[in-house]
């Protein structure tokens, strides 16, 4: 049940995560979604021009494994509170949003620079977004 379930939030999180990144990199153009969505540095399918559906197919397994990840812990291992969700959630959001600095690094496309704090800003709080989400769509009864 729980891989049903982590596919459900998993698809909510990361598509408001990718929206969001597309919406700030189309408004600012600080390339936060490029960022997001790049595996070009990843031997053998990093040199192929993906389409963009599998670009984001590669986005949504990662939020997919986070999604079962969070609900392999509240259906298997500890007892669900309020409090423990949003440590949980922002946990993992933060992990993930600690990603900007070895993607940038690692990336050959054009990504913000390492050290460009009005990227990183975007970056974390489009991780705040789905931690939000993450929570919000856990409901279980």
């Amino acid at each position: 049940m729980f891989i049903k379930w982590g596919i459900y939030i998993g698809t909510t999180s990361g598509l408001a995560l990718g929206i969001y990144m597309w919406f700030v990199e189309l408004i600012t153009e600080r390339k936060v979604y490029t960022l997001l969505m790049n595996v070009d540095f990843i031997p053998v399918i990093g040199s192929i021009e993906w389409p963009v559906f599998v670009e984001w197919l590669f986005h949504m397994s990662i939020s997919w494994i986070i999604g079962m990840l969070f609900c392999y812990i509240f259906m298997k291992k500890i007892n669900v509170t309020s409090k423990r969700q949003w440590g949980v959630a922002l946990g993992l959001a933060g992990i993930a949003a600690l990603t900007y600095f070895p993607l940038t690094v690692l990336a050959i496309k054009e990504t913000p620079e390492v050290t460009d704090v009005t990227a990183i800003m975007y970056w974390i709080i489009g991780h705040l977004i789905y931690a939000i989400v993450l929570k919000s769509s856990y409901y279980r009864t």
